[in-house]
């Protein structure tokens, strides 16, 4: 078992409310919008980190990151994308991902909004951790945690506070 932390839409600002959340977990997956290679830096420091590059991230991070990353974790495949839409919504590069080959967890960022459902056109779970910076139109910032248990995703735990308490 693995307890995993999601995040995206930092802008390059991490609050110590939301480091002190993701503190118990082994692994941190970021969806874009990191915003500067110094916060990357600290990320990659804090905890192992998987992450894909944003619309906003410029170089050094389009180099460091991805646009698009599948992986495997424990024995559930991931898709992570920073502009993917949502179930029934998503982008024409998503959707043929999906199509090819649906992943156990599809995790997304760029709207600022949290959203977790299952797709059951494709049989996956959809996360969107909402925004983690003090940056947007968002009046909250959320992170999300939840253990991975061979292909089972279990105790999703979402961390939510005001804004204006960054």
């Amino acid at each position: 078992m693995i307890k995993i932390g999601v995040i995206s839409d930092t802008h390059g600002q991490f609050s110590v409310r939301t480091q002190r959340f993701l503190e118990p977990v082994d692994e941190l997956w970021h969806a874009g919008d990191i915003g500067s290679l110094e916060l990357a830096n600290m990320l990659e420091q804090f905890k192992p980190l998987r992450a894909v590059c944003g619309n906003i991230d410029g170089q050094p991070l389009q180099w460091m990151y991805s646009s698009m990353l599948r992986f495997r974790c424990e024995e559930a495949d991931i898709l992570m994308i920073h502009i993917g839409g949502y179930p029934e919504h998503y982008m024409p590069d998503v959707r043929r991902e999906l199509r090819r080959q649906p992943p156990t967890v599809l995790v997304c960022g760029h709207s600022h909004i949290l959203r977790v459902m299952f797709d059951p056109q494709y049989r996956c779970l959809y996360i969107n951790p909402g925004a983690a910076g003090n940056q947007g139109f968002h009046k909250v910032c959320t992170a999300v945690r939840f253990n991975i248990d061979g292909a089972a995703i279990t105790n999703m735990e979402v961390h939510e506070f005001a804004r204006k308490d960054f």
